[in-house]
């Protein structure tokens, strides 16, 4: 049987929600501005890691154990369903090889076993469906919840940039002195999001 990729769409789900490479707003500043060098603007930068927000992130985590805990669920009723089919498809070829069906008794088990195996097709199909919109829910309250609270975290626009940095990603080195991770983290743990909760899959 053909198992769900649940446990890695969590994960993809969650890095995809946390590119926080987006740019935090930073209001202009009234002063007259700087001459022009000629050299490159010096935008204040910080980055979070992301594998740490991962593990330490109790929403993140609670939601994420309770996603695969269901994806396991789906997977051990689905592959019950799929060997009691392949149980019953052996015990009808054995009564048919052993000419112990009449010929409509035949066509009535062929009948049953085909609206099994179209029903069990049914069945993942849409367990597939829900698990995988709970998954697209969770990602999506999981960015609402970042970008709710890196803005009310840089309501001061000490930085232009918050970026995102995981040993998985194109950053090669990050300089531990722009590391805002655990501050955000704390942060994070300690902020009630808004009331809409989209982690419900309708």
């Amino acid at each position: 049987m053909k198992k769900f990729s649940g446990s890695r769409i969590i994960a993809a789900a969650g890095i995809i929600a946390l590119s926080l490479g987006a740019s935090c707003n930073n209001k202009t500043n009234t002063a007259a501005p700087a001459a022009n060098t000629g050299g490159p603007s010096s935008g204040k930068i910080a980055y979070v890691n992301v594998d740490t927000l991962q593990v330490k992130y109790k929403f993140w985590k609670t939601e994420a154990d309770a996603l695969t805990a269901e994806q396991a669920s789906v997977e051990s009723e689905l592959q019950r369903s799929a060997q009691q089919l392949q149980s019953d498809i052996a015990a009808f070829q054995q009564k048919a090889q052993t000419g112990a069906l009449s010929e409509a008794e035949g066509k009535a088990a062929q009948q049953r076993l085909g609206q099994m195996q179209q029903s069990l097709e049914t069945r993942r199909t849409t367990l597939a469906e829900q698990l995988q919109a709970k998954q697209m829910a969770f990602s999506e309250k999981l960015q609402k919840n970042i970008d709710e609270y890196l803005a009310i975290y840089n309501k001061d626009n000490k930085y232009d940039y918050i970026m995102s940095y995981t040993k998985s990603g194109q950053i090669l080195y990050a300089n531990k002195a722009l590391d805002i991770t655990e501050d955000v983290l704390k942060g994070l743990n300690e902020y009630k999001p808004s009331a809409t909760d989209t982690t419900k899959a309708k």
